[in-house]
């Protein structure tokens, strides 16, 4: 059983292999380098939906997978996800796919066509965040890191339920969901959703959150995969 770890960078990518206490062994494929440790293929695809698809289509195509992990540093919506937290996305909502109007801001969906969000197994979600203490709630793709504190209020409107935003998440599971593999996204908390403020990040710690958490996931996704993806 395989799964395919989506990282956008290499510092995040070193944070999940981390957990298995080993050096993984390397193996280079068409567009993408995988870093294997235990059952995890671990990638750092690149920033941003676009390239966050087109290294998961690359990796998947070296397959097989049985599972499709988004993973990384995000910001947090607050107060359900402060900084440190984990978070574990019950839905990956692209939030800024769609066409502004004079009515405001409509979804692809809203227009007619395509698709902004993504649900992964619900079992899934609920053991993986029990098992590393995590919230639960939307987790938003946005192309344009929010940096206000009206952008982020007009997120929270949109998506009342969004505890995170990200960069990657959907891009990845547009690609999983291409071939029918479920997919998951598991974020820890670098910074709070709104003004932008470097000073105020802890890049290193949500890492090292990372790190503890695939620790606790690793036995989850390996007993999972066992399982009816179905389900």
């Amino acid at each position: 059983m395989r799964v395919l770890v989506v990282t956008a960078v290499p510092a995040e990518r070193d944070a999940v292999t981390r957990a298995s206490g080993e050096a993984p062994e390397v193996r280079t494929v068409p567009g993408a380098e995988l870093h294997r440790t235990g059952p995890l293929d671990v990638l750092a695809g690149g920033v941003g939906p676009a390239a966050a698809a087109a290294a998961t289509a690359f990796a998947l195509a070296s397959g097989p997978y049985d599972l499709v992990v988004s993973a990384g540093i995000g910001g947090g919506f607050a107060p359900a996800a402060p900084v440190g937290s984990l978070v574990v996305a019950s839905g990956i909502a692209a939030a800024d796919l769609g066409a502004e109007t004079p009515e405001g801001f409509v979804s692809v969906t809203g227009l007619g066509f395509g698709r902004v969000l993504h649900v992964p197994p619900r079992p899934l979600v609920r053991e993986a965040a029990a098992a590393t203490g995590a919230a639960t709630g939307t987790v938003l793709t946005v192309s344009t890191v929010t940096g206000s504190a009206e952008r982020a209020e007009a997120l929270l409107a949109a998506h009342p339920d969004a505890v995170a935003e990200a960069m990657e998440g959907f891009g990845v599971a547009e690609a999983a969901g291409a071939i029918g593999l479920p997919v998951l996204e598991i974020r820890a908390v670098s910074n709070p959703v709104g003004p932008r403020d470097r000073d105020a990040w802890r890049i290193g710690d949500a890492l090292a959150a990372l790190t503890g958490a695939f620790g606790k996931l690793i036995p989850v996704l390996e007993g999972w995969t066992h399982h009816d993806h179905h389900d």
